[in-house]
């Protein structure tokens, strides 16, 4: 087996608006104006659709029949000793053409016990092109105050209850399932997630999406509110979510670690992406990887019996992977 060059695969007319930064950062003509994700080697479908979001290869086959057909030679022996074909990852260039609304994602155990999914949605950024997000709470907040901000849309409100962060390319962001966040206008950033589409929207005013019906996942708000931090978040506690990447190296924090990782390679000459399933993003250069031409903005899907992988030229890769089995 050999690495892939993918292409984008934008899910068009989605709820919010963006896309021009993926097509700036791909090198691609034209864009639509709801087409502001990219998913990256997806096994995972968008909510409520049967196929859209699926990653299609070059010889047409879907990614998730590939795997599922030899688990072991894309996800290699440990991983399917544990997880059978279950590729635990979602990678995603996102490009927020507007801000994004304030939502959080349900854990683990609220996902499989109210909604009969194998994951929740912990996600992490690597940011690409900089801005204002917000995430964590300021302060505690009592249930019954967040159901009634949520109920009237007193979004200044919402909004308010966050910590406003202003972020520069190379910074990492960590939201750990439950934490409300919002993604600030004109963002462009590489997302790693748990391989599900679950949000709990708490706003939706401006966006294309009814949020009154679609905003609890169908729990109604009073249970999926449930699956919400209402806990503050210290200043020094934030630094832990919000920080700058290390020049190489894994660049999450530790807690992220048990749902994905993802290494930041600077490539001076040559360098070495070790064995594994992985979805490669080059940040910037021109390089060959392998053996693929690759430069900025190529997205290269590598199955376990790749093997090791040699990149040469002047460049730097981000190495997205599952967790360690």
């Amino acid at each position: 087996m050999r690495p892939l060059a993918l292409p984008s695969n934008r899910p068009p007319e989605r709820f919010y608006r963006g896309g021009a930064r993926i097509s700036a950062f791909r090198g691609e003509i034209g864009d639509a104006p709801r087409e502001p994700e990219d998913w990256i080697g997806s096994v995972t479908t968008i909510n409520g659709e049967s196929a859209l979001g699926l990653t299609r290869l070059p010889d047409g086959r879907l990614l998730r029949d590939a795997v599922a057909a030899d688990p072991v030679a894309w996800l290699g022996d440990e991983h399917v000793r544990r997880w059978g074909d279950d590729t635990r990852l979602l990678v995603k260039l996102l490009d927020a053409g507007q801000r994004l609304p304030v939502h959080a994602h349900p854990h683990d155990e609220f996902a499989a016990t109210h909604l009969g999914r194998a994951h929740g949605k912990a996600e992490a950024w690597y940011i690409l092109q900089g801005g204002t997000v917000h995430v964590g709470l300021r302060e505690d907040v009592d249930a019954a105050e967040l159901a009634d901000l949520v109920e009237r849309q007193d979004v200044a409100a919402l909004l308010g209850l966050l910590h406003e962060i202003e972020v520069a390319a190379g910074d990492v962001v960590w939201v750990p399932p439950g934490e409300l966040h919002a993604i600030g206008a004109g963002i462009l950033l590489l997302e790693l997630q748990q391989p599900e589409d679950l949000s709990i929207l708490l706003e939706w005013q401006g966006f294309a999406i009814d949020g009154p019906a679609l905003g609890h996942l169908g729990l109604g708000f009073d249970l999926a509110l449930a699956a919400v931090n209402t806990r503050g978040r210290a200043t020094e506690e934030v630094h832990e979510l919000v920080c700058t990447a290390p020049a190489s190296g894994s660049v999450f924090p530790a807690a992220a670690d048990r749902y994905f990782r993802l290494e930041r390679i600077p490539v001076g000459g040559d360098a070495v992406v070790d064995a594994g399933f992985s979805i490669v993003v080059v940040s910037r250069g021109d390089l060959v990887l392998g053996e693929e031409r690759v430069s900025a903005g190529s997205t290269v899907l590598v199955p376990h019996d790749a093997g090791a992988l040699t990149a040469t030229g002047e460049g730097e890769l981000l190495v997205a992977r599952p967790p360690a089995p």
